[in-house]
Order: structure tokens, then sequence, then C-alpha cells
């Protein structure tokens, strides 16, 4: 993979993350999980080029994130669209996302961990964090029955300097 300016990529971020998805990928390249994530994006904030990204607290890689100071999000040809939707459904507790789709583990120039089969990955150093609380909400009965059941917990909020980006 090659580096790039983050101004270089053309693609809308709601296509990107809302269309095509992301895999949320953190750890170690010994040790890591992903998941799929159509919540998010891609700004400007603090003077510098931001992602942010939503994680429930249950996910099994909420817990990678936040042990660690970064983490990737790779977005996908069409082609792995079946690999995020296995690994968006199943828990990397329960099941060996890599050994039940196509993707290929990689690592970037940083030492995180991602994979061979993305066209685009965002390396994302974190700099903010914060659970979303129901008293913060305008609005809550337009959110909570869609998407905030008993079980399921609000989601946290990570927002992250994009520290390179790269692509095929």
């Amino acid at each position: 993979m090659k580096n790039i300016e983050i101004t270089q990529i053309t693609t809308s971020p709601v296509q990107l993350i809302g269309k095509q998805w992301m895999l949320v990928t953190a750890g170690t390249p010994d040790k890591f999980n992903c998941m799929t994530a159509s919540w998010g994006g891609i700004g400007f904030l603090w003077n510098r080029p931001v992602a942010f990204v939503f994680v429930r607290p249950n996910r099994h890689t909420a817990t990678f994130i936040d042990e660690q100071p970064a983490f990737t999000l790779s977005f996908m040809p069409e082609q792995y669209r079946q690999d995020l939707v296995f690994c968006g459904r199943n828990s990397g507790r329960d099941v060996d996302k890599m050994a039940n789709t196509s993707l290929v583990p990689a690592t970037t120039p940083a030492g995180l961990p991602t994979f061979e089969n993305a066209e685009l990955v965002l390396e994302c150093r974190k700099m903010f964090r914060s659970t979303l609380q129901e008293a913060d909400f305008i609005d809550w009965s337009e959110v909570s029955p869609a998407w905030y059941a008993e079980d399921n917990p609000l989601h946290t909020l990570y927002i992250c300097e994009i520290s390179a980006a790269l692509v095929q």
C-alpha cells in the first residue's frame, strides 16, 4: 500500500461509510479483531483531518480499541460485501473471522492491523472518547426505539486523527 494525502480521497464519506461500509480493526498484528461499521464520518476538527466512529461497548472490538492508541478503518471493494456482512453479524469472541472469510490480514507501515483486500485504509490515532447519553439527545423518542433497545447499549464515540491514508 502507498501513502496518499487525505485530500486525494475523492469518494464521498457518506458513500464510503454509509454505503460501502468499513472494517474497524484494532489490536496488534498478532492479536486483533475487526467489526463492520456503517456509522461514522470523516472531516476536519482541531485543525487536523479526523474520522469519527461509533462502537457499542459490548462489541468484542471495543476492548481492542480501548487497549491501543490507534486502529484502522479499512474500505473494501464490493466483492467483499459478504465478508463484511459476516464480520458485522458474528463476534470474534465466538468465531475466527479470518478462517470464515476471504479477508487477508496485513499490517500498515505504522504496525496497525488491516487487510490486503482493502482499497483504502485510514490509520486513526484516538484523540477523544465519550459514551452517548440519553439526556444529551434532543429527541430521544426519535432515536431510542430504532437503535437502543434494552439489549443494545448506547454507542461510544471515538474521534481520531487520521495519521495516514493508504491505497492499493
